[in-house]
């Protein structure tokens, strides 16, 4: 048996879906819906990032275990906790899009380690009420690619989700890669997501969106306590803060996409963390020259509303979003405002030291 130190806030803090059926819906008046992880075929260990094991408290004498390899594979309930999948909306490409939510990821549950604490997620685990037209699971092809980059970016000194496990499983999965209509059946995988929380801008639009203003504050009093305990404000000025310091680590996180040269490929809003990491990692990729018109993402080839050289710009158009999710907590434009001017100047600034090579622009 595993050991974790299990600390579950979000499922406690926060009201939960009603419904227990793992069917597609729509959620009202709820921040998430509890679904148990589909039992997969033949799973076996592919890697395990042993750094990040010793971030969640794991030994390595439990790496090679059947209980690891069952739990993080999702054939498993680890004792004491509940999974369930998240409820948001999002902007997709520039048009809203309605309720999305967890479609393909599992939350297993919330564990503290040297008083940090991380969620841990399972992408590629079975259907979830979020899923809808989707089948949940993902294939070995991109499971790769998400360990491998989640772990190149933090060693890179970007802020990004970490990748504790890639696990193979001999479950065929129908996939159609270049969108072109030829679709191949491929081997799928799990891998294990690690982060503070996976609570993103499209948390907050979806209960704006719905007029729950009474859970949009539960969810962001919720945020604010256990993740930005720097503010200490009340009412309008609370939030006000927290738009700030989201705004603020956002700038932070897509000066560090520049400086590598990163291309996150997808910048919808609901791929945007509420605590700045690089999440989601897509049809990603690195410059090889240095091109501030280019994309990875084939999707967007033709408006490429996404190029490397728009990423700062649509961060700024995503936090105007969150602005927008948060006012009914507000109430007040200016400070809104004053915010979302001040990221652009702040930027430009900051991006000059950054290509100067002046690293005192992370202080």
């Amino acid at each position: 048996m595993i050991h974790l130190e299990i600390d579950e806030t979000f499922i406690h803090a926060l009201p939960a879906d009603p419904n227990l059926n793992n069917e597609r819906r729509q959620v009202r008046q709820a921040c998430y819906s509890f679904v148990k992880p589909t039992i997969p075929t033949s799973p076996h260990i592919i890697h395990v990032a042993e750094e990040v094991t010793d971030l969640i408290g794991l030994k390595a004498e439990e790496l090679n275990t059947e209980s690891f390899l069952n739990v993080f594979s999702g054939k498993e309930i680890f004792p004491h906790t509940h999974p369930f999948a998240m409820a948001y909306a999002g902007h997709q490409f520039g048009h809203w899009a309605g309720q999305l939510g967890d479609g393909r990821a599992i939350n297993l549950t919330e564990v503290l380690c040297n008083k940090q604490r991380f969620m841990l997620q399972l992408k590629g685990a079975g259907p979830t009420p979020y899923s809808r037209s989707g089948d949940g699971y993902a294939v070995l092809r991109s499971s790769i690619r998400e360990h491998l980059c989640s772990e190149a970016m933090h060693y890179l000194g970007v802020q990004t989700t970490r990748s504790l496990s890639l696990i193979g499983t001999e479950d065929i999965v129908a996939r159609d890669m270049l969108y072109n209509g030829n679709i191949q059946m491929e081997k799928g995988a799990i891998v294990c997501r690690v982060a503070p929380s996976f609570i993103r801008f499209g948390n907050f639009e979806l209960l704006a969106a719905n007029k729950d203003i009474v859970n949009l504050k539960k969810l962001a009093d919720y945020t604010i306590e256990l993740f930005f305990p720097e503010i200490n404000e009340s009412g309008a000025d609370k939030y006000i803060h927290f738009l700030s310091a989201v705004s603020e680590k956002t700038r932070m996180m897509i000066l560090d996409w520049q400086r590598v040269g990163f291309v996150h490929g997808v910048m919808n809003t609901d791929n945007m963390s509420i605590h700045s990491v690089t999440i989601d990692y897509g049809p990603y990729g690195w410059l090889e020259g240095y091109d501030e018109g280019w994309t990875p993402n084939t999707t967007d080839r033709e408006h490429k509303r996404y190029r490397f050289g728009n990423q700062a710009n649509i961060a700024l158009w995503n936090l105007m979003q969150l602005a927008n999710a948060l006012y009914p907590l507000i109430e007040k434009v200016e400070p809104l405002e004053e915010i979302l001017h001040g990221f652009g100047e702040q930027y430009r600034n900051d991006y000059a030291d950054m290509m100067r090579e002046n690293w005192d622009y992370r202080s």
